[in-house]
């Protein structure tokens, strides 16, 4: 991980973060429900197309995140994520941001703050970035079995569902703390 960081950042503290996105909207997840044995319970489905993009960067050794609600995934959504993370890091601290290989994560038109620095996974190795947990939780939790009316409604419910799993900084930190990401001193 040093080996990585620019010699400004060496001797700086060191916070790990990992940053992913995902897409909410009308056409839904479905997930298992607890019902009675013999029953089918049911559970709605959407077939209009609006959706909209949850932009999110967690920290877990501090169990705090940054998020934006992007209508597209593209650079200029990834360039204002990047702004709002590099605000959340702890002052006088550099971070180490884990992030797969979108398209937009590695466009030169990409603007990355002096206090981050970009890691990329390999390709297809979703499981080594903690944040498809926090989808993973969020969607079984708070964003599924939903009818959203409009694209504010999925915003809405977007920004709801992140600040909840914010309040409570002991499950961030269950669902995202790996023993293989940690800062040594």
């Amino acid at each position: 991980m040093r080996a990585a960081l620019p010699e400004a950042a060496q001797a700086r503290p060191l916070e790990i973060w990992f940053q992913d996105e995902a897409r909410v909207g009308q056409q839904g997840t479905l997930t298992r429900l607890w019902a009675r044995r013999g029953t089918r319970p049911r559970a709605p489905k959407d077939c209009r197309y609006a959706w909209a993009y949850l932009f999110g960067a967690i920290c877990p050794a501090r169990a705090t995140g940054a998020a934006l609600v992007m209508p597209y995934a593209n650079t200029e959504a990834m360039n204002c994520h990047l702004a709002e993370i590099a605000k959340a890091v702890s002052p006088g601290a550099h971070a180490l941001l884990v992030l797969d290989g979108a398209g937009w994560h590695s466009t030169k038109e990409l603007v990355v703050p002096p206090n981050l620095t970009l890691l990329r996974l390999p390709p297809y190795s979703p499981e080594l970035n903690p944040v498809e947990n926090v989808w993973q939780f969020l969607r079984q939790n708070r964003l599924a079995n939903r009818l959203f009316d409009s694209y504010e409604a999925i915003v809405d419910a977007c920004c709801e569902a992140w600040n909840a799993l914010l309040a409570n900084p002991d499950r961030v930190a269950s669902i995202t703390q790996r023993s293989w990401a940690q800062v040594n001193p």
